[in-house]
């Protein structure tokens, strides 16, 4: 009896499912989890679309603003309010998620990314859209943060890297949705006013969605409404593996409640295990900024120009390729997600964005030294894709994957908010000092800066990043207290501690 006990309470692990094959859910074999990955995903194509739309958005404005266009910081400050209001969405995000709910949270990220969008397609001087760029960011933080978490506590363990991966293709998709709509665009009257304005009708598709869809059967069940959590869980797991799932929620419940002390910020560093945990979440999103994917995104296009191709819509033509590739090689991330790990696909990632660095930033120091040929600027536009295809199957989605399934239940919300905060100020450091270090040092220089970056952080992913693939969040808790305390003092597994009980 305690030996099936002690089973049935890994539900999701790898011996679980090596010993009932049988209740093992394949990636696309469940149309119910495929919808809410899909409306939650909308989250990562707002994301996504305002990463890649002021880029292009950003030349027009200069062209209707002459004091946009004579200053570097104000362009850098169009671009970074949305960053700096995403940094408060993260934090407050996170608050919400815990006490509201991840349904919630994404309800009022809609509201504020709609009432964003039309402010800035109405804003009459460059001030008005900055504060509209601060209210879309408010709302992109916000489900930077949510949509993670909320597709992570519905996917089976089996898939849930695959399907939070899926959420970075949304946000690749949502990035080459607007280049796509930024060279349509070009020769359309008020063209900037369009492309801001266009990003409200995603805000709009998702806030309809949200209302038919439910809320995280993990989060249910730890504010103690169990009907509505099995209600949920009955149509993503069947029996007796539903059963098994409940007994996991169940046995996380009564540990809540053995518990009396609030989950705290100052816990997050007091407690070693936690500690660990959020070192490594948030060193990977600080990783995933600092080796310089938001420059790539939000500059390509007058990246592009410096490299020598002049014109708005060679820059913007150009920008949609390396963005498409973008979207197209998250895909090949969401195959080998969940096959050959994510510490291997990280590192595998991080040492190609090292090499098209290398090529980068030499070909753009050449240039900055009288080597004006258009051939290395073909070779300049080579790196920028290389970058693309090794950042987007890795360190695209490798953070948000890890962040969602590395704290404890009870922290998810308070430490995926604080990562995803750590991701948004390292952001803004990134795009808006760009400009402003390029002319003070030169773009090739720039980019040695990143390649470092990139070097560096190839050792902190085989140090202090462990493989996560196919664990159960109640697994992955366990892997941090033997990292925290030692396996001789490890706290013990769930499925443990029910059959000793038994």
């Amino acid at each position: 009896m305690a030996a099936e006990m002690g089973m049935s309470m890994q539900a999701g692990s790898s011996s679980y499912l090596e010993m009932h094959p049988e209740r093992k859910i394949a990636l696309f074999q469940n149309p119910y989890i495929l919808g809410i990955t899909f409306a939650a995903g909308l989250g990562g194509l707002l994301f996504g679309y305002d990463t890649g739309v002021v880029s292009g958005a950003l030349l027009y404005i200069k062209e209707d603003f002459e004091v946009v266009r004579n200053s570097s910081f104000l362009q850098e400050v169009i671009v970074g309010m949305a960053l700096i209001g995403a940094i408060f969405g993260a934090a407050i995000g996170g608050v919400i998620n815990d006490n509201l709910g991840r349904k919630s949270a994404t309800i009022i990220a809609d509201i504020c990314f709609g009432a964003g969008s039309v402010v800035m397609a109405t804003a009459p001087n460059p001030y008005v859209i900055i504060a509209g760029r601060f209210l879309v960011g408010l709302g992109v933080g916000a489900a930077s943060v949510t949509a993670p978490v909320y597709i992570a506590e519905v996917s089976p363990s089996e898939i849930r890297g695959g399907l939070v991966s899926a959420n970075t293709l949304m946000v690749t998709a949502g990035q080459f949705l607007s280049y796509v709509i930024n060279f349509g665009l070009t020769r359309v009257p008020g063209t900037w006013r369009w492309m801001l304005g266009v990003a409200s009708l995603p805000a709009v598709l998702q806030f309809v969605l949200m209302a038919f869809l439910p809320e995280s059967p993990r989060w249910l069940y730890m504010k103690n409404r169990k009907e509505e959590a099995v209600g949920v869980l009955s149509k993503i797991y069947s029996s007796p593996r539903l059963e098994d799932e409940i007994a996991i929620l169940e046995e996380l419940l009564e540990q809540e409640r053995k518990s009396e002390a609030k989950v705290k910020y100052s816990d997050v560093f007091r407690k070693k295990e936690i500690r660990s945990a959020f070192i490594c979440g948030g060193g990977l999103q600080a990783i995933q900024q600092l080796s310089g994917i938001s420059i790539i995104m939000y500059y390509s296009p007058i990246i592009i120009q410096m490299a020598g191709f002049r014109s708005n819509e060679s820059a913007l033509f150009l920008s949609l390729i390396v963005s498409g590739m973008n979207a197209a090689a998250t895909i090949l991330g969401i195959y080998l997600i969940d096959i050959v790990g994510r510490k291997v696909l990280a590192l595998s990632s991080l040492s190609g964005m090292t090499v098209s660095l290398v090529v980068l930033s030499t070909t753009c120091y050449l240039m900055g030294h009288g080597n004006a040929s258009q051939t290395l600027g073909w070779i300049a536009i080579l790196g920028l894709v290389l970058y693309i295809l090794f950042y987007a199957p890795g360190m695209g989605p490798m953070p948000w994957i890890v962040n969602s399934e590395i704290y404890p239940q009870e922290y998810r919300g308070l430490c995926g908010g604080m990562s995803a905060t750590v991701n948004w100020i390292c952001s803004v450091i990134m795009s808006t000092s760009f400009l402003s270090v390029v002319d003070a040092i030169g773009l090739g220089q720039s980019f040695m800066i990143l390649l470092g970056v990139s070097a560096i952080s190839i050792v902190f992913v085989i140090f202090l990043m462990p493989e996560t693939k196919g664990l159960t969040f109640e697994e992955v808790a366990n892997v941090w207290n033997e990292r925290a305390h030692g396996k001789d003092k490890n706290v013990q597994s769930l499925a443990e501690n029910a059959a000793l009980s038994s």
